[in-house]
């Protein structure tokens, strides 16, 4: 009997470790990206400059067709989608960027080594907008139309023909 009661907690321990192993390898799909917000108003979110200053509001840098790319300096593939970025932005493509969950003067630095293709630069310390826009991780980018309305977002790394077929939608 002693030996049960001993025994109970690794029990329960390993059915609790089983019961979460089942629910990741079985219900969690990576390949999904929420959608939730597509077809809807952008949030309208106030955010401080990532240069420091007052809060201002994010709508106010959309103008006609924009480009909202959530990025962070500790995310690998945000620097790999960087060059796609700059391309975009010598190609005329208004582009605003949100710093997520990232200390601004890092998100400076990684700016300043792969390259700013922002015409605006937002701190979103906290990450509430990025949960009312929906994002799941970084980088995420939000092709926003002329009247505000999410039209369509990419959960992975830009390419220049990932963005090509983003902005073709906007056309």
């Amino acid at each position: 009997m002693n030996r049960l009661v001993a025994l109970a907690p690794i029990a329960g321990l390993l059915l609790l470790v089983a019961v979460f192993a089942g629910f990741l390898l079985f219900r969690h799909t990576p390949q999904v990206s929420p959608r939730a917000t597509v077809g809807k108003p952008a949030p309208a979110e106030v955010l401080p400059p990532l240069e420091g200053g007052a809060p201002t509001p994010l709508a106010a840098s959309l103008k006609g067709v924009t480009l909202v790319n959530f990025f962070a300096s500790w995310c690998a593939p945000c620097a790999e989608e960087a060059p796609a970025l700059m391309a975009l932005k010598a190609e005329g493509v208004r582009i605003v960027g949100v710093a997520w969950k990232d200390d601004p003067a890092k998100a400076r630095q990684f700016l300043a080594r792969y390259g700013d293709p922002y015409a605006a630069r937002f701190a979103d310390a906290d990450g509430r907008a990025g949960i009312d826009f929906g994002v799941s991780g970084v980088p995420e980018t939000y092709l926003i139309g002329p009247d505000g309305t999410i039209i369509d977002k990419r959960a992975v790394p830009l390419t220049a023909a990932d963005a090509e077929a983003l902005l073709a939608q906007a056309r």
